[in-house]
């Protein structure tokens, strides 16, 4: 357990908050009939939904029930580590320190009299009290009050999701793997080693390479490929850890420390926007969804008319495209499309929407698996661990993971004037065991490393690679600014039987008719989210305890959509003042929200002509769409409704609900829970350093040798998932890489004989 750094008055509090946010309810007859309402839909229903699996683990409603009515957060074994965890590890210090001066606050006669207007202090209040005094902090007038309340409120329901052993019982689902999985052994991996230092030794240990590559998710992955395959000696450093496909998929709590940028805890400086980033071996190709869209015609034309790079109308582009589609196996003839997948085309079918498959990274194969944003354990999903960096190493390249790295290493200027890049410096830290995952190898080893280079490939991604540059005293004030995240709002439709919305393929379909809402080639795509309570549940409105747990006992009834938005309006990157970590200055706009208000409008219509009971989005200033009462007998499929009545969409109860959310643009920030799974732009690709930090062939402008390889060099957003995007810039990028190199050892042995 990491050590403490919440004092005992502080935990005083801190659980007296808890017990409001998941409290336990009285398990009474009419309780448990409210949880477990309906019967498990029969066998006859589920095969005709394609979800029912004689293996599948079976609910047994009333006992679960009893127990996830009476758990309370603070029970569960593990909260507190998991708390001294969160708070000594991922929390940033300025938001922990202000988080525990609010404790502190609450913990005393004086700051409670001046927060609740009551001088005992709140863990000494009745639990009823407690309740309005925390739901006083969600409305106070002092906004730090409400971060602080929103920060917590967010803790308390991924640590809930997280470590609840009812959740699963109740749902019938397996915490660790799908019923439809089949598991295989993906490429295994060797890493370089260093010795522990000696008494006196000063100097670091070093290697040397043609190319160094920092980062080995999509961007770096291809590079190391193109490169080693070209015959040069390419070493690829990685600051996280591989693990092997046994590990896969992890539950949650290990994915996110494991596998995820700063344990999957990080947002935007107002903390409105969750963001998801990989950290780990293969990067966020390793936990990504295996969408592979393809970058879009109107985006391709505007980067190279809006900023004259020729190259995205170019035949060598799309031949970029080609083959790294082409090498992933991507198609969308093997797919099997999940209950909420096959619930969105049938919906678009019935509303004269354009839905369509979307392609896979599955190697022309079938993979039937909602996980793998915990890791893909079948080694199906084609992503760099199984295709690119598999290339590489056959190839000879040398791989150091545990590397953190803090500069590049600028030599003597080159004929231009210019300084170059000749490697990279960091810190290696030895494996240890996470989670049960690793390798245990004696003590922890730190050793401060150097590895010289010909060239160096930054693809740390958007988040951490301006970060980079600037710690190698790069000024180009374009560095982590041009940030975009592609918001994105989730909902859910509920529906009267179980469709174990877990099961199968995360997102094979998309939506594209609002993508141009503005005319500019803005505006939003419908897609599936990946449907793990974990995932989904965090992100759906709390306004009480008991509602929250009522309302995601529903979670096995549900259906997801997520509208993500081509957003206009962009943020920064920048490092922290105090210890140079990852801060993100974002705020969604007014213009986004109102393409991402039509999205979700859209959805709802879906979910109305799929026959769903109820329909709730992650903003808590929409109100719930409440279709009909529920029904208690007779379990319909949703594909046996074409409506609810005989007005259709002329719904008075729907069209009422439409008007409303119109009415609420633009949408609160602080009532509303915006997530982000894409960042893009922070050294944008331009033809000027005047507005841009690489040029048209991925060289930092003012440093020779010094290339970017990942999505920071979008020059705006690209309005779809962007890995193949990503990785067909790499792939053109570091050919071009090659193609110089090679002749400059050419030149250079030449002039040696």
């Amino acid at each position: 357990m990491p050590d403490a750094v919440l004092k005992p008055h502080q935990w005083e509090v801190m659980r007296a908050l808890a017990e409001i946010a998941i409290p336990s309810i009285p398990a009474s007859a009419d309780a448990v009939a409210s949880v477990c309402r309906l019967p498990a839909v029969s066998q006859d229903d589920n095969a005709r939904l394609g979800h029912y699996d004689s293996e599948a683990p079976t609910p047994a409603p009333a006992s679960y029930a009893e127990q996830y009515l009476e758990e309370t957060l603070v029970s569960l074994d593990g909260f507190q580590e998991f708390i001294e965890r969160l708070f000594g590890q991922y929390i940033h210090p300025e938001g922990r320190k202000g988080i525990l001066f609010i404790l502190d606050a609450l913990s005393s006669r004086p700051g409670s009299l001046l927060l609740t207007g009551s001088t005992t202090p709140l863990h000494r209040q009745p639990l009823d009290a407690r309740e309005k005094i925390f739901q006083g902090m969600r409305t106070s007038r002092l906004a730090p009050l409400r971060l602080v309340s929103r920060i917590l409120l967010l803790i308390f329901k991924r640590a809930w999701t997280a470590l609840s052993p009812s959740i699963p019982g109740l749902l019938g689902l397996s915490t660790r793997s799908s019923v439809h999985l089949k598991r295989a052994d993906g490429t295994a991996y060797e890493f370089v080693q260093f010795p522990a230092a000696t008494s006196g030794e000063t100097d670091p240990p070093s290697l040397d390479a043609d190319v160094v590559i920092v980062g080995s998710g999509c961007g770096g992955s291809v590079a190391a490929k193109n490169l080693a395959e070209a015959g040069f000696r390419v070493v690829v450093v990685e600051k996280s850890y591989y693990f092997p496909t046994s590990a896969f998929p992890m539950t949650p709590l290990e994915g996110n420390m494991n596998l995820y940028e700063n344990g999957g805890f990080l947002a935007t400086d107002d903390g409105n926007m969750a963001v998801l980033a990989g950290s780990t071996w293969g990067g966020g190709g390793t936990i990504n969804w295996s969408a592979s869209l393809a970058p879009q015609g109107y985006l391709r034309e505007e980067w190279a008319a809006k900023h004259g790079l020729d190259l995205f109308t170019s035949r060598q582009f799309q031949e970029s495209v080609d083959r790294v589609c082409d090498r992933m196996g991507v198609d969308d003839s093997q797919i099997e499309h999940s209950f909420g997948n096959q619930l969105v085309l049938n919906a678009a079918q019935k509303l004269g929407y354009n839905a369509r498959p979307v392609p896979q990274n599955t190697g022309h194969g079938k993979h039937y698996c909602g996980h793998c944003h915990l890791g893909c354990a079948s080694a199906m999903k084609k992503g760099p661990r199984e295709t690119f960096l598999a290339d590489a190493a056959e190839s000879g390249a040398v791989f150091i993971e545990g590397f953190d790295a803090h500069r590049v290493i600028l030599g003597q200027s080159g004929r231009s004037g210019n300084p170059a890049a000749v490697g990279i410096a960091g810190t290696w830290t030895s494996r240890a065991m996470h989670f049960g995952h690793g390798q245990e190898s004696g003590p922890l080893v730190r050793r401060r490393v150097e590895i010289r280079a010909k060239r160096v490939i930054v693809a740390c991604g958007s988040l951490q690679s301006p970060l980079l540059l600037r710690r190698s005293g790069m000024r180009n004030p374009h560095i982590g600014r041009h940030l975009y995240l592609h918001p994105v709002l989730a909902s859910v439709a509920v529906f009267d039987q179980d469709v174990r919305p877990w099961e199968g393929s995360a997102l094979t379909t998309v939506i594209s008719d609002w993508e141009n809402l503005d005319a500019k080639g803005h505006g939003i795509k419908i897609e599936t989210p990946a449907m793990l309570p974990s995932t989904v549940l965090p992100l759906l409105p709390w306004h009480n305890g008991t509602d929250f747990k009522v309302l995601a006992s529903k979670m096995g009834r549900m259906a997801g959509f997520i509208c993500l938005g081509r957003d206009r309006d962009s943020g920064r990157v920048y490092p922290d003042p105090t210890d140079g970590s990852c801060r993100i200055e974002y705020s969604t706009s007014n213009f986004d929200k109102h393409h991402l208000i039509e999205g979700l409008i859209a959805c709802a219509k879906m979910a109305y002509v799929s026959g769903a009971a109820e329909y709730r989005t992650t903003c808590s200033q929409i109100p719930p769409l409440l279709i009909r009462e529920p029904a208690t007998t007779d379990a319909r499929v949703p594909e046996q409704n074409d409506a609810h009545s005989q007005d259709g969409l002329n719904n008075p109860v729907l069209r009422r609900w439409i008007t409303t959310v119109r009415s609420l643009a633009p949408l609160d920030n602080e009532k509303t829970v915006f997530a982000s799974a894409h960042q893009m732009g922070t050294c944008r690709m331009g033809t000027s350093p005047r507005h841009s930090v690489v040029d048209p062939h991925g060289q930092v402008w003012g440093t020779s040798g010094l290339y970017m390889c990942d999505a920071s060099v979008f020059p705006s957003a690209s309005g779809a998932n962007p890995m193949i995007t990503n990785l067909a810039i790499a792939d053109w990028t570091s050919r071009g890489i090659a193609a110089g190199l090679g002749q400059e050892m050419t030149t250079i042995s030449r002039a040696n004989l």
